[in-house]
């Protein structure tokens, strides 16, 4: 029950929802004395909990609070250990146990497939991280109009949140954007102006790899480096190579683009190379800026662990690859089977793939950039059927005209990489008019104190 205090409000947490924010429901009555429903949505609030907020609009039907005492708490709530957790829009479930977190993955999993008509027994308790900080290899940071660094707020894109630290990340890459991020005060550089289209920083990317600890500093901007700029470029080279010998790549590159990514029109390369290296079960890979690759190196590897326990490979098996990208998978599973073809839209990252395969000598693969539902149809007429399939779609999922070619391919063997537990869900309930049966889901957490949740599943078709 609800209690209406002017604009604040009392009343307790139902679920959550798919951005780990609390749902609560408040009934008034209005001036004609109908009872009417209030939707709350609250961040930083847990199912069960009791919680007095501020409701700026409750004229409204649906609106978002803000908490400003939790009354009764959930017993998995904890103190979040980031100062600047409150405000920065990185993570939504640091106030939240560890185990909690997991256990409520599970739960999402299990109702989204469960919704589809399957059997939620199948879904695993989902797969921790030993050390859930500092997990990530890549991070994206944005600059404020004034020149600071940091992180989008909670729910307002163009509120940037300058950071102090950030406990996701890599240490060694918080500590080269600090750098950064003084280089850029002590030369008073301002950054973009995302109203006004005029500044001259954007972003920066970090990325190091795991394995081999090179790193990349990656400064988006809207001129190049030359002219007024070009005594400050070769400042910001020298100090980061006298303080990070393990920064082998340093790069400014010009995106004078409205949209607000991290793209290039031209890229100058201040100290190093244009790409850095990386590792994973035991193949080599380039990573460009602009490189697609899993973002947490320890869970990633469990992924492809999974993925071959479920595939079960045979060399006198042929396989497709679909959204291969840079051959992630497609490397491991290529010296487990006969032959493998990769399919993948995006041009740059079969060229990665190719040259990823050739530097680790495997010679038994076939890359096509191609749609993934234009490239199914090429590659089974000059490939053949397969035997085993594995897709790892983008959060959309792959759609059902792809899940029905992949239905009519009739592979015996599908292995489903999910990043979506809803569009997986969608996606594997359009095989089974054809005969397949999901006989497996394994949870995966990528990113702890967030929502997201990957899942590996097996599905095979019977006989």
């Amino acid at each position: 029950m609800a209690i209406m205090q002017g604009e604040t409000l009392v009343t307790e947490i139902r679920q959550l929802d798919q951005k780990g924010s609390g749902l609560a429901v408040v009934w008034r009555e209005n001036e004609l004395g109908t009872p009417k429903k209030l939707k709350l949505t609250i961040p930083r609030t847990l199912p069960g909990e009791k919680v007095r907020v501020a409701v700026d609009r409750p004229e409204k039907r649906r609106t978002k609070a803000i908490p400003e005492e939790i009354l009764e708490a959930h017993p998995e709530r904890i103190l979040p250990p980031c100062p600047h957790f409150e405000r920065c829009g990185g993570c939504v479930w640091q106030h939240w146990a560890y185990e909690g977190q997991l256990k409520q993955k599970t739960a999402h999993v299990k109702e989204a497939i469960a919704a589809q008509g399957f059997d939620p027994a199948l879904v695993r308790d989902t797969i921790r991280m030993d050390e859930p900080w500092h997990y990530r290899n890549k991070m994206e940071f944005t600059f404020a109009p004034d020149g600071s660094l940091g992180l989008h707020e909670q729910g307002n894109f163009r509120k940037i949140i300058p950071l102090e630290t950030c406990l996701i990340a890599g240490k060694e890459m918080v500590e080269g954007a600090m750098e950064v991020a003084a280089w850029v005060k002590e030369r008073g550089l301002k950054g973009y102006d995302k109203d006004k289209h005029e500044g001259l920083l954007r972003h920066l990317m970090v990325r190091q790899s795991f394995a081999t600890g090179e790193m990349m500093l990656a400064l988006f901007a809207t001129e190049a480096p030359d002219g007024d700029l070009e005594e400050a470029a070769r400042d910001l080279s020298e100090r980061i190579g006298r303080k990070f010998p393990q920064v082998k790549s340093l790069l400014w590159l010009e995106n004078t683009q409205w949209a607000d990514r991290t793209q290039a029109e031209k890229t100058h390369v201040l100290s190093g190379r244009d790409f850095i290296y990386d590792e994973m079960s035991g193949y080599g890979y380039r990573l460009w800026f602009d490189t697609f690759f899993q973002t947490n190196p320890v869970q990633a590897q469990k992924l492809v662990d999974l993925a071959i326990e479920m595939g079960q490979p045979k060399k006198t098996e042929k396989m497709i690859d679909l959204f291969c990208g840079v051959g992630t998978f497609s490397l491991p599973f290529a010296d487990r089977v006969g032959e493998l073809a990769g399919i993948e839209i995006v041009e740059t990252s079969i060229e990665s793939a190719k040259r990823n395969a050739k530097d680790n000598g495997i010679s038994n693969t076939y890359f096509l950039a191609k749609d993934a539902r234009k490239g199914i149809d090429e590659v089974l007429e000059s490939f053949g059927k397969p035997e085993l399939l594995l897709l790892d779609p983008p959060r959309s999922g792959a759609g059902g005209k792809v899940m029905r070619k992949i239905g009519r391919a009739r592979p015996q063997r599908i292995v489903y990489v999910s990043c979506n537990p809803d569009t997986f869900a969608t996606d594997i309930k359009e095989l089974e008019p054809f005969g397949y049966k999901l006989t497996a889901v394994q949870p995966v957490d990528l990113f702890p104190h967030t929502t997201h949740v990957e899942c590996v599943s097996q599905i095979v078709l019977k006989l």
